[in-house]
């Protein structure tokens, strides 16, 4: 019976488990939803048990559907929405507050206060972040000073920390391993990326205790073993990445240069820089790209907050179309004499503006708007961000080049429109792979290259293989006018009295 690699990918909306084969092909799958919780304006929250239930449920049945295919799994990969902060009782594994998902905007006045304070600067030089609520480190300490009694059992090392796949893996080896893997460390802005070693330093500036941390491994690497009762045998979990490395990973992004775009439910640029961590003077972001046999990559990475969630909006807040594939149709039966700009600054704006506060607006309106420009001014506001990211990625590294391809991937990269804009506004090449499943693929591989059932990268990277590519079409002037209406519209939305 041939082999399987099982993956647990934990997204911000929904939870799939995937198996891949030998030749990196999905075999098998099961995908579930899960609630959102909005307590207040700006606060996105999720149960805890949620994120556990899915994954578990998900994962077994693939597992069921691979071994149904005449597929036997060999071991466990996790990727996970990334920078989504849990606190948990390490006695009894449960959760002391819902997660603070990673758009969640409730520490925006802490990160301005200690931005106030100078503290950006520490930050970014060891981090390789700036000071945003988007990041773990002021949801942990705001989670610390609002649960009656918790800081000072974290003080006492009662309570452990960790972003989604720490927590994951806690419960499914039954609370014998608390790891997480660089990648996901990196996110949280109290590692010191160049040293690759929690930092204390930015700990005590946050207010978080060391105690609380999890051990950093690599992302290929022994995790543990899950208990039987979770899938019917004991799986060893050997690969870990956040969702985004994840991607960069399973697009075979190995070479210094190249890139990759998710366009999920927000959107995420990643550009690898190699072993030497590339400062940006662009409000860009210094991270981990993966950690293999202990040797760190690096990447740049711009990201935007509302991509496929502007989508969602369009569906299930305004009611303008029944289904997200639907928008395609309507953007192209727009009138392109109306020049509607929808800015999706729903939880405020990252790269390369990083505006916690900022709201969304559309502009342009008139009387002759309708769903139409609206979809179109939706879809575009995402090659418009992606533009943004592009351009400061080739202020800030030499490693990208005016015609660098974009690899792009994630739900909303299905949408011919979306990319073919993309392609248009970044003036330079967008591939779609055939497996569209690069986060699930990236885990895979990791756990895939630490059991010996995938090849070194290099090998690895010929499997992936192109499904269409869609080269720039626009013109230059007409280019330049809807950039420029694109950057009226983000200056309108930004200025504040």
């Amino acid at each position: 019976m041939p082999g399987a690699i099982l993956v647990i990918d934990q997204g911000t909306t929904s939870t799939r488990a995937i198996a891949f084969g030998p030749d990196a092909t999905p075999v098998a799958s099961a995908q579930e939803e899960f609630p959102q919780g909005f307590p207040r304006p700006g606060w996105v929250e999720h149960d805890p048990k949620d994120l556990l239930r899915t994954s578990i449920s998900t994962a077994r049945i693939a597992m069921a559907r691979a071994e149904e295919a005449g597929f036997s799994v060999a071991a466990l990969g996790i990727a996970n929405q990334r920078e989504t902060a849990l606190v948990w009782d390490r006695r009894t594994g449960a959760a002391i507050h819902p997660a603070i998902v990673w758009q969640d905007r409730r520490t925006a006045s802490a990160c301005a206060d200690l931005k106030r304070d100078g503290a950006e600067k520490l930050v970014q030089e060891r981090a390789g972040l700036l000071l945003d609520p988007y990041f773990s480190a002021t949801k942990v300490g705001w989670i610390l000073d609002h649960v009656d009694g918790a800081r000072a059992r974290a003080e006492r090392g009662e309570l452990a920390f960790g972003t989604v796949d720490t927590f994951l893996l806690w419960h499914l080896t039954g609370g014998r391993v608390h790891a997480t893997d660089a990648t996901n460390a990196s996110r949280t802005a109290l590692h010191d990326i160049r040293r690759g070693a929690w930092d204390a330093e930015l700990c005590r500036l946050f207010g978080v205790p060391e105690a609380m941390l999890p051990e950093v491994m690599d992302c290929a690497a022994e995790f543990g073993a899950t208990e039987a009762r979770h899938f019917g045998r004991s799986l060893p979990v050997r690969g870990i990445a956040g969702d985004q490395q994840a991607a960069l990973i399973g697009q075979a992004c190995f070479a210094p240069g190249m890139v990759k775009a998710t366009f999920g439910t927000g959107a995420f640029v990643l550009l690898n820089t190699g072993e030497a961590p590339v400062p940006s003077t662009h409000r860009l972001l210094t991270t981990v790209a993966y950690q293999l046999g202990g040797t760190r990559s690096y990447a740049l990475e711009g990201s935007i907050f509302s991509a496929g969630a502007t989508v969602q909006w369009l569906r299930d807040g305004l009611h303008l179309v029944r289904s997200a594939a639907e928008t395609g149709a309507l953007a192209a039966d727009s009138d392109p004499d109306q020049p509607v700009y929808l800015v999706p600054a729903f939880v405020g704006l990252g790269a390369p503006h990083w505006d916690a506060e900022a709201r969304g607006t559309v502009t342009g309106l008139t009387r002759g708007s309708g769903r139409r420009e609206i979809a179109r001014a939706a879809l575009e506001s995402t090659a418009f961000q992606t533009r943004d990211l592009v351009d400061a990625m080739r202020a800030d590294a030499a490693h990208v080049s005016e015609a660098a391809v974009i690899r792009a991937d994630g739900g909303m990269s299905a949408s011919d429109y979306t990319m073919q804009s993309v392609a248009d506004m970044i003036d330079a090449p967008v591939d779609r792979p055939a497996v569209l499943e690069t986060t699930a693929l990236g885990a895979a591989y990791l756990a895939g290259l630490q059991s010996g059932f995938y090849p070194a990268p290099d090998e690895f990277a010929r499997l992936w293989k192109l499904e269409r590519r869609f080269e720039p079409t626009m013109a230059a002037d007409k280019r330049d006018a809807k950039l420029a209406g694109w950057r009226d519209a983000v200056a309108r939305t930004i200025l504040r009295p």
